[in-house]
């Protein structure tokens, strides 16, 4: 049987409750409130931005005449929200560029009004003992899937590095999925801002292995990150660009670069030819043809094919080590590094 009540309440609502003393934030059962600064700003993103976020649980009980509410689950949220309101700090410039250091007083009056507004899904439970809370409070926590890798970096950082892989990963995760790189089982558990983080990454400290991905979220979550990430992100839309010139989704997929270490070789090889990658070692040409890249790609994928088939010898070119290096290790920082190099050179020559 149904024992509780499913509701929306606009922000203004939760600001009256609490002005009037009648919400809870800080039952005995629940967490102390430990979000960052950073954690807050994303949260008020959210909000500016319109988007949802999820339910809270409350439960309500009849004091002394009143309705007080009391927070179950969501109450760093809403003090998030309440704190904003009350000018205790504002929005970061990586998440929200237009109205970054605008304190809520400050907003345009049709923001503050929508923020005012917003409405944020609510459970209820009537007049429930404290059993049933922590009861209520156990199973809330009870059903989640456990986090892959990406997954429990997006819980744990707020920075500028985690916020833009996760825009260019949404950006792009289309063409990805047309062009097989991803899949959408995978896109479904975040593959495609695990995939845009490691060449983000790429971009940013040069050829790396994957497994050094965490470090990055760590190193680029502060504040004073934001203009070099932002300046990679910019050299990230331009090689995305190219490679759409060169390559139609569909045409992709019908190439060796739909492998996702081969993809990210072939990324890192346009941004060399695009703006320089001093890893590489290789100069930038002279002139950059698309209609001249896509023929050379086509060669490299086919005599991939060809070679592991054992139609053609490898030559004196270095195409058995590039064929092994995209076999074995394959995300290993020698392996990488040798696949672009190998790329870079045919783009070169």
């Amino acid at each position: 049987m149904k024992s509780f009540d499913t509701r929306a309440y606009s922000v203004s609502d939760f600001a009256e409750w609490h002005a009037a003393g009648r919400l809870v934030l800080d039952p005995k059962f629940q967490r102390r409130s430990v979000w960052t600064r950073q954690a807050k700003s994303y949260l008020i993103d959210t909000v500016l931005r319109g988007k949802p976020m999820p339910k809270v649980l409350i439960t309500q009980s009849l004091v002394d005449g009143q309705n007080v509410r009391t927070v179950v689950d969501g109450q760093q949220r809403l003090r998030a929200i309440l704190e904003f309101l009350d000018g205790s700090f504002t929005v970061l410039h990586g998440h929200n560029e237009e109205y970054s250091g605008t304190e809520y007083d400050d907003l345009p009056g049709d923001v503050k009004q929508a923020v005012w507004q917003y409405e944020i899904g609510v459970d209820v439970l009537f007049e429930t003992e404290l059993s049933e809370l922590l009861d209520t409070f156990a199973r809330l926590n009870t059903y989640s899937v456990k986090l892959n890798a990406t997954e429990l970096l997006n819980a744990t950082y707020l920075g500028a590095f985690k916020t833009t892989a996760h825009a260019l990963g949404h950006k792009y995760a289309q063409y990805w999925m047309d062009s097989k790189v991803l899949t959408a089982p995978k896109v479904a558990r975040m593959a495609e801002v695990e995939l845009s983080a490691d060449l983000l990454g790429a971009l940013m400290d040069g050829v790396t292995p994957k497994k050094n991905v965490p470090a990055l979220y760590k190193k680029y979550d502060s504040e004073g990150a934001e203009v070099a990430v932002s300046r990679a992100a910019r050299e990230f839309h331009e090689v995305m660009r190219f490679i759409g010139d060169v390559f139609d989704p569909q045409d992709l997929a019908l190439t060796n670069f739909n492998r996702v270490h081969l993809f990210y070789s072939l990324f890192v090889s346009v941004a060399n030819m695009l703006t320089g990658r001093p890893d590489l070692g290789i100069s930038r040409p002279s002139a950059v043809v698309p209609h001249r890249v896509r023929i050379v790609l086509d060669d490299i994928s086919a005599e991939f094919d060809e070679y592991a088939a054992g139609d053609i010898s490898a030559g004196d070119g270095g195409l058995d080590k590039f064929v092994d290096a995209s076999r074995r290790a394959t995300t290993d920082a020698d392996k990488r590094l040798l696949r672009s190099v190998f790329i870079s050179k045919r783009l070169h020559a």
